[in-house]
């Protein structure tokens, strides 16, 4: 793996160049709680990321085996004024949109506590992968609070209304396996395969199409939003998209031959 090493995050890529790229929450004296520097530095790399023509699958993940990410660092946030507060809040906002408006599917690979915000990172994710031990959770209505960066809208897109109302209201945790049975988590894996097993699921779709992938992200991501007639209408200016496109021949050249197929993003 190539690594590129921030204050609080890692940045990798496999070396055989398949498209995958791996940021890693790390901060794991803090069980990753993620604090202004964090999201800083995610605004800066998500924004890097998102116009490297090489890259077509995001894994987000975290440090050690405990926590993917416990929310705010609450320590940071002691002592903190009103206007420092709305400001990191702001930061924090934007790492969730980033990851939600990201071109390319994401992964988010759930190695342990994903409570508060952590959950939200999770849940901006397009797929989830998640350890055996791993536990989720809302838990801001204990504080006084509300989830800010996603939650509230998130949750009920993915699970019934009434069961994420349940867990908004109550805070309470949910382990992997009942995580998975809601749909909150697409897969379970041991702690040990966690990533290996993401990355193969990142390989088997940054094998496909780019202009394909980015096409699908936008139409599920924006049809979901609407009514159905509106949604079919982006999905059909998709479909034109990709079908004029020189991939879409470089495909069907490559199927009828049995080979691979050599993209080129246009």
């Amino acid at each position: 793996m190539l690594v590129q090493t921030y204050e609080t995050i890692k940045l990798e890529s496999p070396q055989n160049n398949q498209g995958i790229v791996q940021i890693t929450l790390y901060r794991p004296n803090s069980m990753n709680a993620m604090n202004t520097k964090m999201a800083l530095e995610l605004i800066e790399v998500l924004d890097e990321l998102k116009y490297d023509e090489n890259v077509r699958v995001l894994i987000i993940t975290g440090s050690g085996t405990r926590s993917f990410c416990v929310g705010a660092d609450l320590k940071e946030r002691n002592g903190m004024s009103q206007k420092e507060w709305k400001q990191q809040h702001d930061y924090f906002e934007q790492v969730t949109e980033k990851i939600r408006e990201f071109p390319y599917p994401v992964i988010g690979a759930v190695n342990g506590y994903a409570l508060g915000g952590g959950m939200e990172i999770a849940l901006s994710c397009d797929i989830r992968t998640a350890a055996p031990h791993a536990g989720m959770g809302l838990p801001e209505s204990k504080l006084g609070l509300i989830p800010g960066i996603g939650g509230t809208q998130l949750l009920p897109r993915i699970v019934p209304i009434g069961l994420a109302k349940e867990m908004l209201f109550t805070g309470k945790r949910i382990g992997a396996e009942e995580g998975k049975q809601l749909g909150i988590i697409n897969h379970i894996f041991s702690a040990e395969t966690l990533l290996e097993e993401s990355i193969k699921l990142a390989e088997t779709i940054a094998a496909n199409a780019p202009l394909s992938l980015k096409a699908l992200k936008k139409a599920v991501n924006k049809g979901t939003e609407t009514d159905l007639a509106t949604g079919l209408a982006f999905e059909l200016e998709a479909y034109y998209k990709c079908a004029n496109s020189e991939d879409r021949l470089e495909g069907i050249y490559a199927f009828n031959e049995k080979r691979p197929p050599q993209w080129k993003s246009k």
